[in-house]
């Protein structure tokens, strides 16, 4: 929603947080203080999801591309499973869907990955849990289907239905007006 002017209301301010992570490179990130002076792109995923996660990543992909890898834009997918989603697997995920530049997948500590979970109202609780016959831990999770985007001052300004179809388009619109 657009105040007065360009510029939409805030519905949540992270600029005071500070949250320690990694991305698919191992590489450590503070988000959201890394990507400071760019507009932010931001859904929550995980690898091993059954459904939603694939098209929530597919769309950040299309937005990527639609807005043709923009500078001033950082796409980013952060895991709720920080458990089975490190680096490397973040790292095979994001070149199956041929994730281009500014483009970061996050996880981390379960602790730092819950509170940013937290500060942006995802929800995720594990919905079925099994151990295969060689003893592996099988779990699916469910939880919030959201892309958000952050202005450069790191506020949330919009919130939308991650694996909706017609969001691409939405987001595309909604971002050009406020850049």
């Amino acid at each position: 929603m657009v105040a007065c002017g360009n510029e939409p209301e805030v519905i949540e301010d992270m600029g005071d947080a500070s949250f320690q992570l990694v991305n698919q490179d191992s590489t450590e990130v503070i988000f959201p203080d890394d990507f400071s002076d760019k507009y932010i792109v931001m859904g929550f995923i995980y690898t091993n999801c059954p459904d939603i996660c694939s098209l929530i990543t597919q769309n950040l992909v299309k937005i990527q591309k639609g807005m043709n890898y923009p500078d001033d834009v950082q796409f980013v997918a952060a895991t709720f499973d920080p458990v089975r989603d490190r680096p490397s697997v973040l790292k095979k995920y994001g070149n199956a869907f041929k994730v281009g530049k500014n483009f970061t997948f996050l996880t981390g500590d379960s602790t730092e990955v819950f509170a940013l979970m937290d500060s942006a109202r995802v929800r995720s609780q594990v919905s079925m849990r099994d151990t295969t016959s060689d003893g592996r831990e099988l779990y699916f999770i469910n939880h919030s289907d959201k892309i958000m985007v952050l202005n450069k001052e790191a506020e949330v300004i919009f919130e939308y239905g991650g694996s909706m179809p017609m969001i691409p388009s939405l987001v595309i619109e909604d971002l050009n007006k406020v850049r």
